[in-house]
C-alpha cells in the first residue's frame, strides 16, 4: 500500500487545506508561493501516479478527501495540506486499470474527510457507484473475502469509509474494518518498536490491518531540512532499517496484513512485501 496515495499531484497553486493549523495558514499568507513550494516538499509522499503505482504492484490506497473553500462547484479533491487532483479523475484512473485487469483487486481507504457536509458524502457515494458499479464488493465478514470469492462475483474494489455514512450503504466497509495505528515518530527505532507491538497485539479477528512503515516529521525536523524535503531528510535515510523490518515479517493471521510506505518506489519495498505472500504455508487457509 501507499501512504497519502494521491499526493504525487499536489497543486502549489491551490489554497491551503481547511485542516491546516492557523500557523500554517499565516505562513502561507505571508510567504505565498514560496511557502507552498516548501510545503510541497514535505506534503508529497509519493511520486508515482495511480496508474504507475498499480503497475508496480500497489493495491491499497490511502485517500483523504476535502472540499475547497468558496468553491461554487462543490467539487471533491484529494488533499494533504494542499489540494491534489479531483477525486473523480483519480477514481476513473484506477477503474481504467481494473477494467484492463479483471482479476486484480484494490482497497480504497477513505479515512479523512475535510469540510464535508452530508450532501458531499452523498456526492462521493454516487461517484463511487457511477465509476465502479458492480465491481464493488458489499461489506461482509473479512475472512470470507478470498480471491476466489471475488473472482466468482466479479468484484474488484473494497471501499473502506471512515464515517457513519458507511452504515447506510451496502458497498461501504466501516472504517473500523481497516485499522491503521500511527506511530507519529521521526525515530526509525521507535517506529519499529511500535510496529512490532501492534503486530503482537494484532488485529481483532475479522478485520484487515495496516502496518504504516512511515516516519512523521516534527516541526523542528521540517525547519532543519526545509529546502530538502521529506524524501531526502527522512525517508531515504531511514529506508535500510525499515526495509530490514519488512523483510523479517510473516504474512498471515498472526503477522502483517497490509504494509504502507512513503515513496513506494524506493529500494525494493514493493517486491519485498509481495514476496511475503509466497512464504505463507500452503496448507493454511488465511484469507485476509
Amino acid at each position: 500500500g501507499s501512504h497519502d496515495s494521491f499526493s504525487f499531484y499536489i497543486d502549489e497553486a491551490s489554497p491551503v487545506g481547511p485542516e491546516q493549523p492557523e500557523t500554517v495558514q499565516n505562513f502561507v499568507s505571508v510567504f505565498g508561493t514560496v511557502a507552498k513550494k516548501l510545503m510541497r516538499k514535505w506534503l508529497a509522499t509519493q511520486t508515482m501516479n495511480f496508474t504507475s503505482q498499480l503497475g508496480a504492484g500497489i493495491r491499497y490506497f490511502d485517500l483523504r478527501i476535502s472540499t475547497k473553500p468558496r468553491d461554487p462547484d462543490n467539487e471533491l479533491y484529494f488533499a494533504h495540506g494542499l489540494f491534489s487532483a479531483k477525486v473523480k479523475e483519480g477514481l476513473e484512473e484506477i477503474n481504467a486499470f481494473l477494467t484492463e485487469h479483471p482479476k486484480e483487486v484494490v482497497f480504497l481507504d477513505f479515512n479523512h474527510f475535510y469540510g464535508m457536509q452530508k450532501y458531499h458524502h452523498e456526492k462521493l457515494v454516487q461517484m463511487l457507484k457511477d465509476t465502479y458499479g458492480n465491481k464493488m464488493c458489499p461489506a461482509i465478514f473479512a475472512h470470507e473475502v478470498t480471491l476466489q470469492y471475488l473472482w466468482e462475483k466479479e468484484h474488484q474494489v473494497l471501499v473502506f469509509y471512515h464515517s457513519p455514512v458507511a452504515v447506510e450503504v451496502a458497498f461501504l466497509w466501516p472504517g473500523q474494518m481497516m485499522p491503521a495505528p500511527w506511530a507519529n515518530t521521526t525515530d526509525p527505532e521507535k517506529l519499529i518498536q511500535f510496529l512490532q507491538a501492534s503486530i503482537t497485539e494484532r488485529r481483532k479477528k475479522g478485520s484487515f490491518f495496516i502496518s504504516q512503515v512511515v516516519l512523521t516529521p516534527k516541526a523542528s525536523t521540517v525547519v532543519k531540512g526545509v529546502a530538502s524535503g521529506l524524501r531526502e531528510t527522512i525517508t531515504e535515510r531511514a529506508l535500510p532499517a525499515m526495509m530490514e523490518w519488512v523483510r523479517t515479517q510473516k504474512a498471515g493471521e498472526s503477522g502483517v496484513n497490509i504494509i504502507t510506505a512513503d515513496f513506494v518506489e524506493l529500494g525494493d519495498f514493493i517486491s519485498t512485501v509481495i514476496k511475503l505472500n509466497y512464504a505463507l504455508d500452503g496448507g493454511e487457509d488465511d484469507t485476509t
